[in-house]
């Protein structure tokens, strides 16, 4: 018996595609849920971001090292869930038919909280940036609660 090696992101992809036999074996290699069809059912995590494109987690303390601050790594933490969550879109900043999504926060008795989506058509706020945006409120909103962890970290320290 040979053993075979492949990488998450190649494997989901294969399974778009794969005959119903292959599609069983890779559900028994990974489980069902791994090729689940929609991505925050797979992203919980910046390491399952990461896992989704194919890259390796940074390292923190290395880069701490190097002198990146804690917010220079947290942003670089959501570029990461940003690009994972999209699935490939990228905002398109000549297109005005095009929505770009962004969570926003507020400061509520002194602890800071996700607050809602919003959508800009054109130009990009400087409160939120334009690399962290996204093609769906509903995309937005996730990313907002479920990594209100890391942005935190860049917008409050």
């Amino acid at each position: 018996m040979k053993q075979l090696q492949i990488e998450d992101s190649k494997a989901r992809s294969l399974y778009i595609t794969a005959t119903i036999e292959l599609k069983e074996i890779l559900e028994d290699s990974f489980g069902k849920d791994f090729f689940s069809g929609k991505i925050t059912d797979r992203i919980k995590t910046y390491e399952d971001a990461c896992s989704e494109l194919g890259e390796t987690p940074l390292n923190e303390l290395e880069l701490k090292d190097l002198g990146f601050t804690k917010d220079e790594i947290n942003y670089r933490k959501l570029k990461t869930v940003t690009k994972a969550l999209n699935e490939g879109w990228v905002p398109n900043w000549n297109n005005s038919d095009q929505s770009k999504w962004v969570p926003y926060f507020r400061l509520s008795a002194g602890a800071f909280v996700f607050r809602n989506t919003d959508c800009e058509f054109t130009y990009a706020g400087a409160g939120y940036g334009s690399r962290l945006c996204f093609k769906t409120r509903e995309l937005a909103r996730y990313a907002g609660e479920q990594f209100l962890y890391i942005w935190t970290e860049i917008i409050q320290k």
